[in-house]
């Protein structure tokens, strides 16, 4: 089963998924974020929903905001948004660490791992507002070795995953820490397939992303339309003459609405590179229905199943 913004789904269910996009980002300090009240939100409605209804068109069933708490993630606008589209709609629990760890507010830098996981359960348990629970779990660390407090967000991730069951996408980007994450997950005895090493197509050294893939992780190519289609394309080509296909997730970490500018300051980018582009450079260079059909329904739905997975 997945969990989404209006309830639990079959996973069989979920149908051609994009796994990391935004609708709504506030970068701002965790302690300056803004208030997101119903003027607001209906302003957020309005100028996403064309998008969102542009990949229901192109039949996109399901859609993973990843917009953690304290960087702008507000449940009533996603819930809203999947009423109106009729998209499965999942958000997170977790904090992001990336970005000098300001997106954790300080009054939280000295708890332990324990104390962080007990917040994220909580919210799976008793749903973060009006009921709505996460789907899964969103973190993510700065480059190289991690510090204390990306360590332990790292570790309350495991923790929470172990409790509630809910796979892990992790920000890295970078091959020192996305190695350092990985580490720490099998040292607290969770299987590495409920982990998604996030920007995985932004580490440089193939290799390892090969080390990761063989140790059972997920990785996530989620920058296309970012970058030119050729790398990509490349990528895709390696991984499956290494023969990992099938631990490979798609999305273009695209969007969205930044809370704090106008209307008119808004530089929206489509959900749409992958269909328009991607595939159709798949198919120039022969690479199977079969292999797409796996990049958008059955990876996704085999890495977001909630269940706990043990080592």
């Amino acid at each position: 089963m997945v969990m989404t913004v209006k309830g639990f789904v079959d996973k069989k269910d979920m149908g051609k998924t994009l796994v990391h996009e935004h609708i709504l980002v506030d970068f701002s300090p965790a302690e300056e974020q803004i208030k997101i009240d119903d003027n607001l939100r209906n302003e957020i409605v309005e100028i996403m929903l064309p998008y969102l209804m542009e990949i229901k068109n192109l039949g996109y069933s399901t859609f993973f905001e990843c917009t953690p708490k304290y960087v702008g993630r507000d449940v009533k606008v996603l819930k809203i948004l999947s009423e109106k589209t009729g998209l499965n709609v999942i958000t997170n629990t977790g904090f992001y660490g990336a970005g000098e760890d300001k997106h954790v507010p300080k009054k939280y830098w000295n708890l332990s791992s324990e104390d962080f996981a007990k917040m994220w359960i909580e919210e799976w348990e008793k749903g973060i507002e009006d009921g709505i629970k996460p789907g899964f779990i969103k973190t993510a660390v700065n480059p190289g070795p991690l510090n204390e407090i990306d360590k332990k967000l790292i570790r309350a991730s495991a923790f929470t995953h172990l409790e509630t069951g809910l796979t892990v996408a992790c920000h890295t980007g970078e091959e020192r820490c996305a190695l350092e994450v990985a580490r720490i997950f099998e040292e607290e005895k969770v299987d590495l397939s409920a982990l998604i090493i996030v920007h995985a197509d932004a580490i440089e050294n193939f290799e390892v992303h090969l080390e990761l893939l063989e140790k059972g992780a997920f990785l996530e190519y989620d920058s296309i339309g970012a970058r030119p289609m050729e790398y990509h394309l490349n990528l895709m080509e390696k991984v499956i003459k290494e023969g990992f296909i099938d631990r490979i997730l798609i999305s273009h970490d695209a969007g969205w609405f930044t809370v704090g500018k106008s209307k008119e300051e808004q530089n929206i980018r489509p959900y749409t590179d992958i269909s328009y582009k991607f595939i159709p450079k798949l198919e120039e260079k022969g690479i199977s229905e079969e292999i797409v059909e796996k990049l958008l329904v059955n990876n996704p739905s085999e890495a977001f199943d909630i269940r706990v997975r043990k080592r």
